[in-house]
This record gives structure tokens, C-alpha cells and sequence, in this order.
């Protein structure tokens, strides 16, 4: 009678279960590494919202991940300059997206308004001559043009490309990549 539990056995067994967990436990795709900015690492969204005419600056907070959507003031006819911000806790990791600007993009998407962007980044451009999006001007035709107007705002990852032209409600668009962040602004006038 074979006995199941001898230690020949109780070796193979054990090493199935060795190379199981190693084989397991290395398949990663390689993007935690590859980004620079993981997903898990960004915790708040900020958009500085500054009146051009009259220089009043309000901050509007998204938290990822805790719900709740900041309501973002904004009137027709108006034109503001904002300034996006990624936190991490409260360590400002903005300067990772640019230092990185040629893995990065962002899309903002206003499916219940019209407004205007220009991307204002300065000098600091990609490769491919784009900027990131993380200063932009924004020129308000109608802020409620729909119920429930809102702000879809997308940080993207390693893009294929990118074209920083309006596309339908969006000003922006890529090839590629992978969300590495994303935001939600309610907007109201």
C-alpha cells in the first residue's frame, strides 16, 4: 500500500507550490514600473480657477476615490486661466507629470457646455510639440447647456499620440496610453 503522505511525496508537493507561487507572483505587465506617476500614488485632483478680469483665484478639490464632485463656478462670457494640480497626500507631484511631460496628457471633456480651451504650458513642451494641458485658458460660451453640466477630466499614461484639438465636447484626444488618473467637476454659473 502506497502511502500518500511520505516525504517524496511531501517534496513534490512542496516544490509544485514553490514554482506555482513564484511564476504567479512575477506576472506583472511591467506598468507599475513604467509609470512614474501609479494610479495608486495620486490621491487629489486640484484645479486653480482664476477670473482673468478680475484675478479672484478659487481652488476646486477633487479627492479621488472619496466621492463627492467639487462644483466648479464659472460665468458666460468670462475667461479663466487654470492650473491643474496632482497630489499625493499633501505632496504636490506635479512636477513629476512635467518633468515626465512626454508620457503624459490631459483631456477635458465639457459634454453639457461649450467652453473654450487653449493649453498655456509655456515652453514646456512635449516631443511631438503638444503640451500636457496642465495650464490652460478657458473661454466660456455657456456654462449650463445641458442639465447637470460637468467637467471629465483625464490625465493619460504613455499615449501613442495625441492631438490637443477640440474632438465633439472634448479638447483633446489620444492613441493609446492608460488613465492614470481621472476627475470629475460639477459646473454651474
Amino acid at each position: 500500500m502506497n502511502n500518500l503522505f511520505n516525504t517524496k511525496n511531501i517534496i513534490k508537493l512542496l516544490a509544485v507550490l514553490f514554482i506555482t507561487i513564484t511564476v504567479v507572483s512575477c506576472q506583472r505587465d511591467g506598468s507599475a514600473e513604467e509609470d512614474d506617476i501609479p494610479q495608486e500614488e495620486l490621491t487629489n485632483i486640484v484645479l486653480a480657477v482664476t477670473d482673468i478680469a478680475s484675478g479672484t483665484t478659487a481652488d476646486y478639490n477633487y479627492s479621488i476615490g472619496a466621492g463627492g464632485q467639487p462644483t466648479i463656478i464659472l460665468q458666460d462670457g468670462k475667461s479663466y486661466s487654470v492650473t491643474a494640480k496632482f497630489k499625493n497626500g499633501n505632496e504636490d507631484v506635479t512636477q513629476e507629470i512635467i518633468d515626465a511631460k512626454n508620457e503624459h496628457f490631459l483631456i477635458f471633456d465639457f459634454p453639457k457646455s461649450t467652453i473654450n480651451i487653449t493649453r498655456q504650458d509655456g515652453n514646456d513642451l512635449r516631443n511631438d510639440g503638444k503640451r500636457v494641458g496642465l495650464k490652460t485658458t478657458w473661454n466660456v460660451v455657456k456654462v449650463v447647456n445641458g442639465a447637470a453640466p460637468f467637467l471629465k477630466l483625464d490625465l493619460i499614461h504613455a499615449p501613442q499620440s495625441v492631438n490637443d484639438a477640440q474632438n465633439g465636447t472634448a479638447w483633446g484626444s489620444v492613441v493609446g496610453g492608460e488613465t492614470d488618473a481621472e476627475a470629475t467637476f460639477n459646473l454651474s454659473n
